[in-house]
Formats: structure tokens, C-alpha cells, sequence
């Protein structure tokens, strides 16, 4: 075969690479679709144009999945090292003062369900900041603040002893009872519930609904760890109280309609060390725009599914 070595090799573009990045990393078009905000049928437009370059596909897809092809994963490590470049060159001329590391407190279903994609996201602008995160109770976190081993933090409002008057309240969120899919464990007397400690404002919420409702309970997984308490949860061993951003598609949402009490809401505040600067007020407002209300609505509903 005869080679044209006057034809330059062609260029990838890398807002087709984000958009292939983000196919790769939600499994979906349509999820990729809004993480780069743009329609379903522009991404597979972008991605069309992307096989046509490389000469290979991409992607395996039907009816349920989409998944990298060989070439796929092969691409998908080239892609995401252009991504970071890029970025880190953008970064050097646009935010040459951001610099440095920034520790950040969080509870533990902040912790596993908000904040990878929050940092993630922040990484990918400012990748000169390093953000070091701490996961502990709501009061655990309020100490480590007051003693400058935090410069900020997330708490539930809820847990801590009084009111915190110079934390920001940065979201009210909604409880629900969650079950596993199609599970049966909300059927069982006493009902199974797992959760944690008292001082927990989850189990305070739920221990109060269903004392009101005259439901018999008993704690049949006691954990701090939100991902054991999902375990029992999807498992089909217990049912649980979580916040509606923490409901995923392996768990169905639980109402009075299956006998179990409404609900209520508790507050998600964010607090600042007193030594603040540039640093820390752009993670704080990085949290502030992923906690706004419509993202967080938008996650609940893809969450709140009901079982066929």
C-alpha cells in the first residue's frame, strides 16, 4: 500500500473526545447527551463522524447497553490523556494563581454519591488544585473544621447539636423509603430497616414516622457506612430512609401505598474555615452549582422508578 506523506494525519477534535469520553463513562447516549448539553441525535452525529475518522467502531450498542468495542478502549485511554493536556494547558494561561490543595469534609452519602462527579468535574478545570477529602459524621466534620484540619465541609444540619449560624444552607433534600427492585422486605413484621446510629438525622426522621404510624420496626443492619446499608437494601434483607439524590436503579422508592409513613426533609449546609481564599471559594462554588436544585431534581427522577 502506498502512503501519502503529504497528507497530514487529521486532527481529533476534543469536544468530540468529551462527548466520547462521557458515552464510555455513563454507558448511554442519552446520558451522555446531558453531560455535554447537547441532544441525543447531535452526539450520535459526533460520534458517527468520530468512526469515519478513525477508520474503526467504537461502540457495540443494542436495544439495553452501549459498550466499548477493542478500538473503543484503545481510543478512550488516547482520549482522556488529550482531555487532561488540554486541559492543564488551558489552566496554565486561564488560572495560573490556582494552584495548591484544598481539604474538604463531606458525610459518608455525600461522600459516595455527589462528590466524585463534582471533583471530577472541578479536576478537569483547575487540575493545578488537588482536593483532599475527609468522610465522617456530621459532627466529626464540624470539629475538624473548628480546628483547622478542614477548610470546608458538608453537614447535615440535623445531626449537629444546635444550629449552626455560620454554615450556608445549600440544599434541602427529601427522605424516602427505599427498597430493593421488586424486593418484598417492606412486607416483613417487624419491618427490617437499615440505618444508623441515633444521632443520625435519617433514622431520627424514620423512627419518628413510623412510631407515629404505629408500624413495628427492628434494625436489622446497623452500619455508618452507606454502602453496607445499600447492601442490606438491595440485598432485599431491609428497607432504609435515604435521600432521594442516593435512589438508584437497583432500588425502588417506598410509600404509603406499600403501608410505610411519608417522609420528611432535612438541610445539607456548607461551611467555610474562617481562613479562606481563592482556593477554597472555588470548590465551594463548584458544590454550590452541582447541589442546585435542578440537578439534583434531575438525578431524583432518573432515581425514582417505579416497579413493572
Amino acid at each position: 500500500m502506498a502512503l501519502n506523506l503529504q497528507t497530514p494525519l487529521p486532527v481529533l477534535d476534543n469536544d468530540i473526545l468529551r462527548t466520547f469520553v462521557a458515552i464510555a463513562e455513563t454507558g448511554s447516549f442519552s446520558g451522555a447527551a446531558e453531560v455535554v448539553f447537547r441532544t441525543p441525535s447531535a452526539v450520535s452525529m459526533q460520534i458517527k463522524r468520530l468512526e469515519e475518522q478513525v477508520g474503526v467502531s467504537l461502540f457495540v450498542r443494542d436495544a439495553r447497553s452501549v459498550r466499548l468495542t477493542r478500538s473503543g478502549e484503545t481510543l478512550l485511554a488516547y482520549a482522556r490523556r488529550i482531555l487532561a493536556l488540554s486541559n492543564e494547558a488551558m489552566s496554565r494561561f486561564r488560572h495560573p494563581a490556582m494552584r495548591g490543595v484544598v481539604r474538604l469534609g463531606a458525610t459518608d452519602d455525600m461522600g459516595e454519591r455527589i462528590l466524585p462527579t463534582v471533583l471530577k468535574r472541578f479536576a478537569e478545570a483547575f487540575p493545578s488544585v488537588m482536593v483532599d477529602v475527609t468522610i465522617d459524621n456530621s459532627i466529626g466534620l464540624s470539629k475538624r473544621l473548628r480546628e483547622q484540619r478542614l477548610d470546608l465541609t458538608l453537614l447535615n444540619a440535623e445531626d449537629l447539636p444546635g444550629k449552626d449560624e455560620d454554615s450556608e444552607l445549600i440544599m434541602r433534600e427529601r427522605l424516602v423509603w427505599v427498597g430493593a427492585r421488586c424486593g418484598t422486605a417492606y412486607l416483613r413484621e417487624p419491618l427490617p430497616i437499615s440505618m444508623w446510629e441515633s444521632s443520625c438525622c435519617w433514622r431520627h426522621e424514620a423512627e419518628r414516622a413510623l412510631s407515629e404510624a404505629g408500624r413495628t420496626y427492628r434494625v436489622a443492619y446497623l452500619s455508618a457506612s452507606t454502602m453496607v446499608q445499600r447492601a442490606a437494601v438491595t440485598s432485599d434483607l431491609a428497607v432504609a430512609p435515604m435521600a432521594v439524590y442516593y435512589v438508584s436503579e437497583d432500588m425502588e422508592v417506598l410509600g404509603p401505598e406499600q403501608g410505610l409513613p411519608e417522609l420528611g426533609f432535612y438541610d445539607i449546609r456548607l461551611k467555610l474555615s474562617d481562613q479562606r481564599g481563592e482556593l477554597i471559594d472555588a470548590v465551594a462554588d463548584a458544590i454550590r452549582h452541582a447541589l442546585q436544585p435542578a440537578q439534583i431534581a434531575n438525578r431524583a427522577a432518573r432515581s425514582e422508578k417505579i416497579c413493572a
